[in-house]
């Protein structure tokens, strides 16, 4: 492809191919709602560099590729394969889904609490879930969103978990994408919906990977819905291939003391984008935004946050972290938005990165806008390179020199990485992060 009419008219081709694969079985509303996005996307096609939001992320490249929709009956792969991408945590609700598509011979619902729901987003669109259709694409805005249009007019598939008043699930939810590699670069959307009821409480772990190191482009959307009172855990891990692209969004709603933390993690991709917005809807609500992205090479990853205080006495604490190495790039642009109603707003903001080589570069842009006086928000940003007294302390103590670089960049990473409550996660990461600042030293 070569233009943007072109890949306009592609993706409808895509859309098309959908419908007559559908037919007229699902939900009449959910139909609806994939016309709808659709002609939205058709409108706006793929961002450029013009758009604001977009300055510092070229998606030319990807614009230009004709990646072809997953088969969902490919090959499955073999369940010890999958089992090295369970983060350890050996006794998670685990849901599979293998390019796109769910694997229940993969999955593992085990022990869920009575009236909780955990399962295929698209067996319960041709299903009687009234709550799916009272939230399904109710929070994330394809109306202005492009990659959030095509996602919703071409979603097959994905995660649906319930969890209803009161009921608390005490392991954690494992979502699972496992992209296994094809001859010709392929695209998926995973759609998730995740609702947590009045009073409920739930940990949810989302992760993105591949068999093989291939071409391919996953397009995410998450819908996450926190009711009052809820506790909310939610983790994201992106380690796909050196050569996907990769654009998410996580669209979070809190009600009335609802308690969310988000814990993002990027260390995949040749092209990586995500988004994550959180409205805090109902009084007293606390939010936590937690990121982590190390890059190298030639790979781009582009976090873009935004906290809506919507409603009075809420909190919320962000920090994000990056390290870049190689002749990286990453971009850091979070906006915290006070509306005029929400006095007593309490938010915190604070972007830092390290860069590992002089070819690196980061664009960082912690942003605040506030329509009302009686607050406390406070933001800022710092990029700095490893203390040279710090590094000749270490080799004077017979550390080498790219050990002592690998470990005071472990170091920086260290309290982004302590906030992760899920033990045996924690440890995984832990290991995968000293092999990756190991061999990106090396």
């Amino acid at each position: 492809m070569t233009g943007a009419s072109e890949a306009k008219d592609f993706y409808q081709t895509h859309f098309s191919q959908i419908e007559k694969e559908t037919g007229r079985n699902g939900q009449a509303w959910a139909r609806e709602i994939r016309e709808a996005a659709m002609s939205r996307f058709s409108e706006m096609g793929f961002p450029t560099v013009r758009d604001e939001e977009w300055k510092y992320t070229n998606v030319a490249p990807l614009a230009k590729i004709p990646f072809q929709p997953t088969p969902f009956k490919s090959g499955r792969p073999a369940p010890d394969r999958v089992e090295r991408f369970s983060l350890g945590m050996t006794e998670a609700i685990r849901l599979v889904f293998v390019d796109g598509g769910y694997s229940p011979e993969l999955s593992s619902l085990h022990r869920l609490p009575q009236g909780v729901q955990v399962g295929s987003l698209a067996a319960a669109l041709h299903g009687e879930a009234g709550w799916v259709e009272s939230h399904l694409a109710r929070y994330a805005d394809y109306q202005e969103h492009a990659f959030v249009a095509l996602n919703t007019a071409l979603m097959r598939d994905g995660a649906f978990v319930y969890v209803p008043e009161g009921r608390i699930v005490a392991q954690p939810i494992h979502l699972l994408f496992l992209s296994t590699g094809a001859k010709e670069a392929t695209i998926s959307h995973p759609r998730n919906l995740l609702v947590i009821g009045k009073g409920g409480q739930a940990t949810i772990v989302e992760s993105y990977t591949a068999l093989e190191n291939k071409v391919y482009f996953t397009n995410a959307v998450t819908e996450l819905v926190v009711g009052e009172n809820a506790v909310v855990e939610h983790y994201k891990l992106q380690e796909e291939s050196e050569e996907a692209f990769h654009i998410a969004t996580l669209q979070v709603r809190l009600d009335r003391n609802g308690n969310c933390s988000s814990h993002s993690i990027a260390l995949g991709g040749i092209l990586v984008r995500n988004e994550v917005n959180a409205v805090l809807d109902g009084e007293g609500g606390e939010c936590a935004l937690n990121g982590f992205y190390m890059v190298s090479g030639e790979q781009h990853v582009d976090n873009h946050t935004r906290i809506d205080h919507v409603k009075p006495h809420c909190t919320s604490r962000e920090l994000y972290k990056g390290v870049l190495d190689g002749r990286s790039k990453g971009v850091f642009n979070g906006k915290i938005y006070v509306h005029k109603a929400a006095q007593k707003s309490d938010a915190k903001q604070t972007n830092n990165n390290l860069l590992l080589s002089r070819d690196a570069s980061i664009d960082t842009k912690p942003q605040l806008e506030i329509y009302n006086n009686d607050v406390k928000c406070t933001h800022g940003s710092t990029i700095g390179q490893l203390d040279q007294d710090s590094i000749f302390y270490l080799r004077s103590r017979g550390i080498g020199v790219e050990a002592a670089r690998s470990l005071l960049a472990y170091a920086f990473a260290s309290d982004v990485m302590g906030r992760i409550r899920i033990e045996p996660m924690r440890a995984h990461l832990d290991k995968l992060l000293v092999a990756k600042f190991h061999h990106d030293g090396s």
